[in-house]
């Protein structure tokens, strides 16, 4: 104790800079994150939470109901299809946002002409808010009138329905998901390729390795450090990306395109009456889901030697 009191007056002024940075974040996420699970050990829904009509004031009656909400959602298969959805839409997006965000990132990272040109080409989508570029791409998937359909009917191919249909739809908010998030990976893959020196590759071309063994052997082991992180950071962005699909098709073609987060929103927003309780039990599951995925991906980054 005496030791804590000793340090805590040598850096006070340490602790006087980031106090009301801790504050600030106690606030605006310990606080929502502390109701958040308090609630979704109750009963609340739209008709037992407290109300303000007019000058009256009604007050709270929901119960504490324990772990009830986590039971049912567990063995409801409402939950594991979204899970499931939204496991493939996380690895299908980030997977994809990864391998073109490199691809492009090597070619822009060699003297070609215009490379400045292309370079701030590729960062446009970056700049642009999510939800204008989400619009702009549902008016490209309109059935009847997008721009998408009408060049295909001018090659002679039937117009495809974008967001009608289950399968199309899926696509859709993958290929949409996608053209956001490559601009930031390629500033990434683009930083960590810059940091690689020179000489590895004039060394390794000297001793006759190809493109490919270059590429594996000195570009892959190269940007590791810098991918590993961007790769987790994608991955609890896209399992958590909303506005994506609550834009562009709201969960349809019925639930087809549905992830946990719009679920959870869906319950506790638009579905009558809102279920607060147990939409904030989903909520929790997705943050322990995340906490999860987050400490099975650094203990396997430990394992092949990486310090994260």
């Amino acid at each position: 104790m005496k030791r804590i009191i000793a340090l805590s007056a040598r850096h006070w002024y340490a602790w006087a800079m980031v106090a009301p940075v801790i504050l600030v974040i106690g606030l605006i996420i310990g606080y929502p994150l502390t109701r958040g699970v308090y609630l979704s050990l109750t009963d609340a829904d739209e008709a037992n939470v407290e109300r303000h009509i007019g000058v009256n004031d009604i007050p709270a009656t929901y119960d504490f109901i324990g772990l009830d909400n986590y039971r049912r959602i567990l063995s409801d298969s409402v939950f594991w299809d979204r899970l499931g959805w939204t496991a493939v839409w996380t690895a299908g997006c980030v997977g994809v946002t990864f391998v073109l965000g490199l691809t492009l990132a090597n070619m822009l990272n060699r003297r070609v002409k215009g490379r400045t040109f292309y370079r701030v080409a590729m960062i446009v989508p970056w700049g642009i808010p999510a939800f204008v570029s989400v619009f702009a791409w549902k008016m490209l998937f309109n059935e009847k009138n997008g721009l998408l359909n009408k060049v295909l009917e001018g090659g002679g191919i039937d117009a495809v329905p974008w967001l009608g249909d289950p399968t199309w739809a899926k696509l859709s908010v993958v290929a949409v998901n996608v053209w956001l998030g490559v601009p930031f990976m390629i500033v990434a893959m683009l930083g960590a390729l810059q940091a690689i020196p020179g000489e590895l590759y004039e060394a390794a071309e000297m001793d006759g390795a190809g493109p490919w063994q270059r590429f594996r052997n000195i570009t892959l082991p190269g940007v590791r450090a810098v991918s590993s992180t961007v790769v987790l950071l994608s991955t609890i962005w896209t399992f958590n990306m909303f506005p994506v699909i609550y834009l562009l098709t709201k969960g349809g073609p019925g639930d087809s395109t549905e992830i946990l987060v719009t679920y959870a929103f869906r319950l506790s927003f638009v579905n009558s009456p809102r279920d607060f309780a147990t939409s904030a039990a989903w909520g929790v599951l997705i943050l322990l889901l995340l906490s999860l995925f987050t400490v099975v991906y650094r203990r396997a980054l430990r394992r092949q030697g990486e310090a994260w």
